[in-house]
């Protein structure tokens, strides 16, 4: 009997301190919270630090804050891009993020005191080298490939990466963005709803390129000893993509929220960011970065619009799109 009533007693305890626990809710793409993804270690390194629990919930971030308003229980939001952010923003869910980003690694300003950036990236076309011999070198040598090379991209409504490839044109070819598209449609071999579909395809050996990133070939690289995968480089420049942060202003948990935001920018989270999550850390010196990154091929010239700026091309643009994909 003593040793069921201790037994007893062990469970309320350890129930007592479970409910005493903090929890820090943070929403994040379904990428993110994946095994191969980088959430995981980032919840395992945070966890070390605040003696909390963090919790994710994976999804669709924008339509999620449309949908629940001030009722969200975000206390933390991590893998939006200025492509969206106007909208996000306008919810007027979000406050500042009072970090100091006077001294990040990226190749443009941020000025932004809302949005915090952790990542980056340029939007490229990865192809097998070994295939491919003589790659396009810049957009108007892709759109004068022969129709029979295939390429596989993502839908710009559906996805980040095909947002980017869409608004990518329009910085290439302002108002002739639409006679682009339709040089473009003949060669690709099929438009999915997400990036790991298409980059699937690719690797399956179903396409010759696949709309993906520059730092793409460093997983390649890195984990699996492959130096068989590589983006084309293109002389009018590569759309310039950053993940960003953000605090909830009405956060359950607004201690955590803002640890979460120093921690951000911390080297333990920045130097996870190359290997777990395949891209540029926004803060973090080259010569700390994975030797395979230094062998990556990148632009010399960033194309980038402000969340202003992509919020008044993106509905027009994707009519454009959609006139010539549908044909």
């Amino acid at each position: 009997m003593k040793k069921t009533l201790l037994s007893v007693g062990l469970i309320a305890f350890a129930g007592a301190v479970s409910a005493e626990t903090p929890v820090l809710t943070i929403y994040a793409p379904d990428y993110f919270t994946s095994e191969w993804g980088p959430g995981p270690k980032i919840e395992a390194a945070f966890e070390q630090t605040c003696a909390c629990d963090v919790q994710y919930v994976a999804g669709d971030l924008l339509p999620r804050l449309l949908l629940e308003g001030e009722r969200t229980k975000a206390d933390v939001v991590i893998g939006l891009n200025t492509d969206v952010t106007k909208k996000a923003r306008e919810t007027g869910l979000f406050a500042p993020h009072g970090q100091d980003t006077s001294d990040l690694t990226m190749p443009i300003e941020w000025t932004d005191d809302v949005f915090l950036p952790f990542n980056w990236g340029h939007t490229a076309f990865v192809y097998d080298n070994t295939k491919l011999e003589n790659p396009p070198q810049s957009f108007e040598d892709l759109l004068n490939a022969p129709d029979d090379l295939k390429i596989v991209v993502q839908d710009p409504r559906s996805s980040i990466s095909g947002l980017a490839l869409m608004l990518w044109v329009k910085a290439v070819y302002g108002d002739k963005a639409e006679d682009a598209f339709a040089r473009l449609a003949p060669k690709v071999l099929t438009v999915t709803k997400g990036w790991s579909e298409s980059y699937g395809m690719f690797t399956d050996g179903e396409a010759d390129m696949v709309l993906s990133y520059t730092t793409s070939p460093a997983y390649h690289i890195i984990a699996e000893e492959d130096d068989t995968k590589s983006a084309a480089i293109f002389e009018e420049g590569h759309y310039f993509m950053t993940e960003l942060v953000g605090k909830i202003a009405g956060a359950d948990e607004p201690e955590l929220a803002s640890a979460f935001m120093d921690f951000v920018l911390s080297g333990t989270f920045q130097e996870m960011i190359p290997t777990a999550n395949w891209s540029f850390p926004a803060k973090l010196e080259p010569e700390k970065l994975p030797e395979g990154f230094k062998k990556l091929a990148l632009p010399e010239k960033a194309l980038f619009y402000s969340e202003d700026e992509a919020a008044a091309l993106r509905d027009k643009t994707l009519e454009e799109w959609l006139s010539a994909f549908s044909q």
